[in-house]
């Protein structure tokens, strides 16, 4: 049987450059609207974030990451 990993974005190691990816911004924290795109930089340095670790996306873009998209 194959493990099936969690990949709501809580964890660095799940995250790497390039990745895509579903994103929340500061300002849709309270929709919940999602923005997609592929990552440039990971902002968040510790292991492990509740929220969701923070990125900057290609596009620009920053924010917490909800979803790694396959």
């Amino acid at each position: 049987m194959i493990e099936e990993k969690n990949m709501d974005g809580t964890s660095r190691a799940d995250i790497i450059r390039g990745a895509h990816v579903n994103i929340v911004l500061k300002k849709d924290q309270a929709s919940g609207a999602l923005t997609e795109g592929y990552v440039k930089d990971i902002l968040t340095s510790s292991p492990y974030h509740s929220r969701g670790i923070k990125v900057r996306l290609e596009s620009g873009a920053v924010g917490r990451v909800k979803e790694v998209l396959e």
